[in-house]
């Protein structure tokens, strides 16, 4: 049986049976989400968003109506405090958009 041997260097095991991805060289390479801005503050700030905003962006575009769940940064903010914290940088989206459609878009470079 092959070994992939081009994912060593990108898999990272965390503590339990989790395994985190991380990326050689990323601005979030060994922060916690706490140190990245996802904090208390954040918490509170993501929740007041998504009364305000409830639908999933993409899902109305569709002409779906889609309960969000995440706060999305539509430039990805990359370690930039004044552009994580720039709420006209933010979107409502539901899970399902953010890990697909969300992730596919940045992976082609369509985003800043």
């Amino acid at each position: 049986m092959a070994r992939l041997k081009t994912l060593g260097p990108r898999i990272k095991e965390s503590s339990g049976s989790r395994v985190k991805v991380v990326t050689p060289g990323s601005w979030r390479s060994g922060l916690s989400s706490s140190q990245r801005g996802y904090d208390y503050r954040w918490q509170k700030a993501r929740e007041r968003y998504l009364q305000t905003y409830p639908l999933c962006v993409y899902c109305a575009r569709a002409g779906r109506t889609t309960a969000a769940g995440v706060v999305d940064h539509v430039i990805p903010h990359r370690g930039d405090q004044s552009l994580f914290w720039d709420e006209s940088n933010w979107q409502s989206l539901c899970s399902p958009c953010h890990s697909s459609v969300k992730q596919a878009e940045e992976a082609a470079g369509s985003l800043a």
